[in-house]
């Protein structure tokens, strides 16, 4: 007979999900290690490539990240030169905009991420699909 504790470790989504995606994030990390960059703060600087100048508030919208993740990393990305506040006042960052170093940096790491994203990929499988439909199902990529 299963308990609610069989149950729950042996049909648990969140916990696979979880697992999945640090193991994912472990290869692009570790790929993108020595450019001084992780993988997060790529995808932001991409998002905000595609979307163009927007508000911090739009790129946690788009890579369903809290606020506070967004200006940590947004922080980082200012003192890097790789954005720049499109608009601020007091309150803060009202717009920021990738910068023509951003656009280096993703051009740089483009080779490494290439390469995590094969290793990703063979993680993956056959489940590659599944991953797309549903972050497109979830309304990313934005824009396309």
């Amino acid at each position: 007979m299963s308990t609610s504790v069989d149950e729950i470790v042996q049909d648990c989504l969140a916990v696979r999900i979880r697992l999945i995606g640090r193991a994912v994030t472990s290869l692009y990390d570790g790929a993108l290690e020595h450019h001084g960059v992780t993988i997060a703060q790529v995808n932001l600087l991409a998002a905000l490539g595609k979307l163009g100048p927007c508000p911090p508030g739009r790129l946690g919208e788009v890579l369903q990240l809290e606020r506070s993740t967004v200006s940590r990393n947004l922080r980082l990305l200012l003192r890097q030169g790789w954005i720049e506040a499109a608009a601020s006042d007091a309150k803060g960052l009202r717009e920021v905009v990738l910068t023509g170093a951003g656009r280096a940096k993703i051009e740089s790491v483009l080779p490494d991420w290439r390469r995590a994203q094969e290793q990703a990929a063979r993680l993956l499988g056959a489940g590659v699909p599944a991953v797309r439909d549903i972050a497109s199902d979830m309304g990313y990529p934005p824009g396309m």
